[in-house]
């Protein structure tokens, strides 16, 4: 098979079959191995088919001849053959005249060698898919004829062909609105870069202005249209198929662009001509720019120097330092400023007189001779001149300066010590003068003393320093300084401030020591205050508290008890009134010394933060309480004379009754705890006994009345009887005990012996004879059983028997503990076993099964209590016994 060849020298990409890429940053990638069935989409198709059918046309016209179907006409190969002659001016071999398929071959491969001699590198494609008239194989044999003969020859600045050609077109287009180029797809969708190029290069051909971005199709006909009629290119393309396109076919618009470039080549040679012209033009501008600014810069530099040498030769002096400095910062601005602009201007003078004479010898023009004066030695003697001037007046002023320092260096210690002083007085005489002790503490004027006594040491200390001050103003009017006057004022001002603050502070000191004695006496009052008051306060808190107390009695001795308590406290009232006033009478007289003294009255007392309201405030509450204890001890003591009267009345009948009741309650006892007979007989005995007290029930009724009155009065002890209504309820407690253990002795299978048994195990432990065992006495009992306990496992049996938490374990849960221990019992695990034989050896039940093996009641129980099964393979309505016997026995819910 023969190859189609990529010519040599074009981009990497711009073969017969590379995509129609994006933007010149994809140009040169390099495109994968053709895939032929993903060659060209439909829309691409159709343009380059017409594209390259106009494009062939264009040449083979020059031959007398033309194609109508690409793909039908170059299968023979002869007009393959002829195109191939008129575009590259060459003979081919001659072609076979025959029309068998192999005589169309071997013209075929005619062309193809032709093709590979012009230096293309081949690229899949044979003569036999020519023959046979492959669209996408033809398509891309004429690309690569157009790239060849079409477009690698153009070049602009050593580029590739596609890259010079998109260039070529940058170039032109750039100075256009709303023309950016910068690919071969949809750059050109608009037809305003097609428009561009035409007015470029003929802008009698069409009026650029009127042409709309909005308007494609238009603008594309108009190019098309112009281009055929006056350029001679042929309509290769239709306007709706690239508008319509998102991405219009690159190679379509590329082979048609390539004509716009070959037939404006002639405007290109005459564009070079007059880049050349301007080129030299150019030159000569430049060489007589650089001419005018060397005069202009060498005339500017001389007339800087001129005016600078009289400034610099000035050497009249100042009289202060001040003014030195200022002409020292001015020849500093000078030298940092001025100068070194002037420094580079005349660097750059050198340089610019050296490029020019080097430009114009070697454009062989003659030599840059300057003006008279302005030569490069003139202006070099003149710069000699002006630093020769420079540094005799910088002599001039560093001597002037050093004879001003010491003058300076006296005026500036001066300066800085008044300074220093003004800085420490500033501020004292407002501090001095201020009366902040008039509303101090004690402790805060004694703060201020301490503090002015310290401020006195460093106002001795300060003494020197007013006296260097003196000294220097004296030292500088000696010298005859210029600004004495100002030196003179400041130095009196400090020594008249000085005086000033001696004065001060005395007065300060003294008004200090009598605000601090002042404030002592009246501390020594508030300190009596303070020592009084206190033990009095909790006085009256105590007496509020008890007056205000809740009590509790029970007779009518402890309410008598409380009336004298209170009596005796009333007593005590005028002493504590009298007490009252002597510690008001204190503050009283703390009062007349701030208003004597003109002080303002502390609201806080320091040692105590009880004020005299609070203690008013508090007498005025006990008086107040007073009365109103009296009254209800009163009615407290006639309650307890009744409830008095009900326990006497009470203990009357309950002494009568009682001795009968005690002794049916050890009857009862004796028959509940005894061994002798079953639990029947016991049982028997018991219910004998009920009706006994049954019978005796009116006397018990009537003393159930006054027990009655007691608990309406809240009276729940009584001293005049040891009885109580409690002994009756033990007569029921006991017989319901017997007839539990009856109960289990049924459902446990337990035999009258073995019930005995744990009686006298239980009554042994039961120390306190209460039918009931604490924790340590049921752990005794179990270990002398044989049982080996741990802390854990004790733990959890006294769960099982004292699931409440009460702390006893009684007889009816030790039968039950024994049992559970002792007895043989069904377990889930054989309740599952009996299910499964009834189910027929399966993993669920169905209701038709329990009603046929159990009993109505029970076989509707288990139905309302079983769960569906959830299990795969049952039928519907199945139910899971096994969760159902487990919920039986508490392993899982129900």
């Amino acid at each position: 098979m023969m190859m189609v060849m990529q010519p040599e020298g074009l981009g990497v990409g711009e073969g017969p079959f590379a995509g129609g890429g994006g933007g010149g940053g994809e140009y040169m990638e390099q495109e994968e191995e053709w895939d032929r069935d993903l060659l060209l989409d439909p829309a691409w198709e159709k343009q380059q088919r017409k594209t390259f059918t106009a494009w062939c046309n264009s040449h083979l016209r020059k031959a007398g001849t033309q194609i109508e179907n690409i793909e039908e006409d170059f299968r023979n190969g002869l007009k393959l053959m002829l195109l191939l002659e008129v575009i590259s001016g060459e003979r081919l071999p001659r072609p076979d005249k025959g029309k068998m398929r192999f005589h169309k071959i071997a013209n075929v491969n005619k062309a193809l060698d032709f093709i590979a001699s012009k230096g293309v590198k081949l690229v899949s494609i044979g003569a036999e898919e020519i023959v046979d008239g492959n669209l996408k194989m033809t398509l891309g044999m004429i690309w690569t004829i157009i790239l060849r003969f079409a477009i690698q020859d153009i070049s602009v600045e050593e580029t590739s062909a596609k890259e010079g050609l998109l260039l070529w077109c940058q170039r032109k287009t750039a100075p256009y609105r709303n023309v950016n180029v910068q690919n071969f797809h949809t750059s050109w969708k608009d037809g305003l870069a097609l428009c561009a190029l035409i007015h470029r290069h003929r802008p009698d051909l069409i009026d650029y202005a009127k042409l709309r971005k909005d308007d494609p199709i238009g603008n594309l006909n108009t190019a098309f249209e112009v281009a055929e009629k006056y350029l001679d290119i042929p309509k290769m393309l239709d306007a709706e198929d690239i508008v319509n396109t998102p991405k219009p076919d690159e190679k379509a618009i590329m082979t048609y662009v390539s004509c716009f470039y070959h037939a404006f080549a002639g405007a290109e040679q005459a564009e070079t001509a007059a880049n050349r012209i301007c080129k030299v033009l150019a030159v000569n501008q430049e060489n007589e720019k650089l001419m005018e600014e060397y005069e202009k810069l060498a005339s500017e530099l001389l007339e800087w120097i001129r005016r600078t040498v009289p400034w610099l030769e000035n050497r009249v002096g100042e009289p202060s330092m001040s003014a030195m400095q200022r002409k020292l910062e001015d020849f500093r601005d000078y030298r940092r400023l001025h100068k070194p602009p002037r420094v580079q201007e005349k660097c750059q003078l050198e340089i610019n007189f050296n490029t020019l004479q080097t430009k114009l010898r070697l454009s062989h023009r003659p030599a840059f001779m300057p003006s008279e004066g302005k030569l490069v030695s003139d202006i070099a003697n003149a710069w000699r001149g002006l630093e020769q001037v420079e540094k005799g007046y910088e002599d001039w002023l560093l001597s002037e300066i050093r004879r001003l320092q010491r003058l300076q260096h006296l005026a500036e210690k001066f300066q800085q010590k008044a300074s220093l002083h003004e800085a420490w007085t500033r501020g004292k005489e407002e501090m001095l003068s201020q009366r902040d002790y008039e509303s101090a503490s004690l402790q805060e004027v004694r703060a201020l003393l301490r503090r002015h006594e310290a401020f006195e040491s460093d106002l001795a200390a300060h003494q020197d320093r007013v006296e260097h001050i003196a000294a220097l103003a004296q030292e500088l009017n000696e010298l005859d300084y210029h600004e004495a006057a100002s030196v003179n004022s400041r130095c009196q001002a400090i020594c008249d401030q000085w005086d000033n603050l001696g004065t001060l502070t005395q007065k300060r000191r003294d008004a200090l020591e009598r605000m601090e004695k002042l404030l002592e006496t009246i501390d020594q009052l508030q300190l009596e205050f303070a020592r009084r008051a206190a033990p009095f306060n909790n006085w009256l808190d105590g007496a509020v508290e008890d007056l205000q107390d809740v009590w509790l009695v029970h007779s009518v001795e402890e309410t008598q008890s409380l009336l004298t308590a209170h009596e005796q406290f009333k007593a005590t009232l005028p002493e504590a009134d009298r007490e009252r006033g002597a510690i008001l009478g204190i503050q009283g007289e703390i009062q007349k010394i701030c208003q004597t003294y003109g002080l303002r009255p502390s609201s806080t007392n320091p040692y105590i933060a009880l004020s005299p309201q609070d203690i008013n405030t508090k007498w005025d509450t006990v008086r107040k309480l007073v009365p109103s204890r009296d009254q209800t001890l009163q009615e407290e003591l006639t309650r307890q004379q009744v409830n008095e009267r009900l326990r006497r009345q009470f203990a009357a009948q309950a002494n009568a009754v009682g001795p009968w009741i005690q002794a049916k309650v050890e009857e009862v006892g004796r028959l509940a705890a005894g061994m002798a007979g079953s639990l029947e007989e016991q049982m028997a005995g018991l219910r004998q006994q009920e009706q006994n007290i049954i019978n005796y029930k009116s006397n018990i009724d009537r003393l159930e009345g006054d027990h009655q009155l007691l608990q309406e009065s809240l009276v729940f002890d009584n001293k005049h009887t040891v009885y109580s209504m409690e002994l009756l309820t033990s007569i029921a407690r006991t017989i319901n005990e017997v007839e539990n253990q009856v109960l289990t002795r049924d459902a446990k299978g337990l035999s009258q012996e073995q019930l005995n048994e744990f009686r006298a195990s239980f009554n042994h432990f039961d120390r306190k004879r209460n039918g009931m065992m604490e924790p340590d006495d049921f752990r005794a009992c179990l270990i002398s059983m044989g049982y080996d306990l741990g802390e854990v496992e004790f733990a959890r049996i006294m769960t099982m028997v004292d699931p409440n938490a009460a702390g006893v374990v009684t007889f009816q849960a030790f039968i039950d503990f024994m049992t559970r221990e002792t007895a043989e019992t069904d377990t889930a695990e054989q309740v599952v076993a009996s299910f499964k034989i009834l189910a027929g050896d399966k993993n669920y039940i169905t209701p038709e099964e329990l009603r046929r093996e159990l009993p109505a009641e029970q076989a509707e129980y288990c139905i309302r209590r079983m769960a569906p099964y959830k299990g795969s393979g049952a039928p519907a309505g199945a139910l899971d016994y096994v969760a159902f016997s487990s919920a039986l026995y508490g392993e899982s819910d129900l």
